[in-house]
């Protein structure tokens, strides 16, 4: 990313962006003390949201809704509308957020393009116990949870787990259960995480349509050719992990460069965290390898979602030569060929570019200043796995990393940096570790500590043999 293209992005937030946040907000805050027992005032969100959308398809739904909502009438139907509308909203903030950072970056955006319909899987009676439980919320409200509304997902979302295709929907609830749980009893909890709690809901009450595509969606097609990464991010949740991949694949017919990512997830407990993680994740280990070791990979019909995300195989992928992640940086990410967005993840937070930063100076704060152009730089992301620390950032001078828009303004996360250490420049990333710990004393401290992974799978295999 060069200071040109850093400059170019507009000061301030497109137009209209400020309007449909404030509508959200109005809903969450409903969505806060419950459905039930609107104020007044409170009832105003849904007909708000109602008027704004009045001019799109949903117009007529969600006005009949907002209408059913301040009587104390709530279905699911009434629900269903509310978050879609709530979507739709966030969507297009979305869009014209990524349309300002693909026009400063120079970066062309391949269409949508539509998987096939799923074939029906069965689950429409677990996905109809889903809409139940997510109503009940809504009408409780964030502040009224107690145990027993927490406790009445699990059931729910054990069905859903041996559902595979359902396993999206499984884990969002359990995740979003989980952390209720945590807050429990909410109404004397100073601060709740509101806008956070309201999206997992939106997205779970979307989710768990009978017209919702099952998973991620279905495969556009199947893609071949070398996969050269950027870096990882990882995303880690005391119920589940995953790691996100990004990478420039060279398709094997010689087209053009396309932006992907590749990524592995598994269910974990809150115990286990650090360098640990990593273990979870030991059926990938081509994937893991070539995080590491920094090499290519080598693919063969690997399932590609319209999102731009490659299902992955591991028997589908050989490790191949080095590859660095700066060079790959330098040589192909301006030009390679960005994805679409999936309709369901049109949502600001999912905004997350890949870009190479170079040439800056490092202020007091840790931002990133490029010729007077400064971009705030976002290490509390920094995963506990791998070795990557806001010291190395801070002493670097080049930076593989996510644009992100949080909080009004665009950040960037670092995935790799060159820095001096020991006095010669070093790449450092955070897949380094991806095999275990190089550092001794993070060795020496892991086996200190134990293996938990291990202990805890020979404690469920005792469970499983009795």
């Amino acid at each position: 990313m060069l200071a040109a293209q850093l400059a170019a992005l507009p000061d301030g937030d497109p137009e209209g962006v400020q309007e449909a946040l404030a509508l959200v907000n109005g809903l969450d805050d409903a969505l806060v003390h419950g459905l039930a027992r609107l104020s007044a005032e409170r009832a105003e969100a849904p007909a708000a949201l109602a008027a704004a959308l009045a001019g799109t398809p949903l117009g007529e739904r969600l006005a009949e809704s907002s209408e059913k909502v301040a009587s104390g009438s709530v279905a699911d139907e009434h629900l269903t509308a509310l978050a879609g509308g709530r979507a739709a909203l966030l969507g297009a903030v979305h869009d014209a957020l990524l349309a300002d950072l693909d026009a400063a970056l120079g970066r062309e955006r391949a269409p949508w393009q539509a998987a096939p319909e799923p074939e029906a899987d069965g689950a429409a009676h677990l996905l109809g116990g889903a809409r139940s439980w997510l109503r009940e919320l809504a009408i409780t409200g964030w502040r009224g949870v107690d145990h027993d509304l927490v406790t009445a997902a699990d059931q729910i979302t054990e069905a859903l787990l041996a559902v595979p295709g359902r396993r999206r929907l499984a884990v969002l609830l359990d995740g979003l259960a989980a952390e209720l749980r945590a807050c429990c009893p909410a109404g004397t909890a100073e601060r709740l995480p509101v806008r956070r709690w309201a999206d997992l809901w939106t997205r779970a009450l979307l989710l768990a349509q009978d017209g919702a595509p099952p998973g991620a969606g279905e495969p556009v097609g199947t893609v071949s050719g070398r996969l050269l990464i950027l870096g990882a991010d990882v995303h880690e949740h005391a119920t589940a992990v995953q790691v996100q991949v990004h990478a420039v694949l060279e398709p094997a017919d010689g087209g053009r460069a396309r932006l992907v990512r590749a990524s592995a997830a598994a269910a974990k407990v809150d115990t286990i965290t650090g360098p640990a993680l990593w273990k979870l994740l030991h059926r990938h280990r081509v994937l893991l390898g070539a995080l590491t070791d920094r090499r290519a990979v080598d693919v063969t019909d690997l399932p590609l979602l319209g999102g731009g995300d490659l299902v992955w195989h591991d028997d589908r992928a050989v490790l191949g030569k080095p590859a660095d992640p700066f060079t790959t940086a330098r040589l192909l990410l301006d030009g390679a060929l960005a994805p679409a967005e999936p309709p369901l993840d049109r949502h600001p937070v999912r905004i997350a570019e890949p870009v190479l930063v170079e040439g800056y100076t490092v202020t007091a704060d840790g931002s990133f200043d490029l010729d007077g152009t400064v971009l705030a730089v976002d290490t509390e992301r920094l995963p506990s796995c791998g070795p990557l620390t806001p010291e190395l950032v801070a002493g670097s001078t080049a930076c593989v990393g996510l644009v992100r828009w949080d909080g009004g303004r665009w950040l960037l996360q670092p995935l790799a940096v060159q820095a001096k250490v020991k006095r010669q420049t070093t790449a450092i990333t955070t897949g380094d570790w991806a095999l275990g710990p190089t550092d001794p004393k993070v060795v020496k401290a892991e086996a200190r500590a134990g293996d938990a992974v291990a202990v805890l799978r020979e404690r469920a295999g005792r469970l499983l043999r009795r």
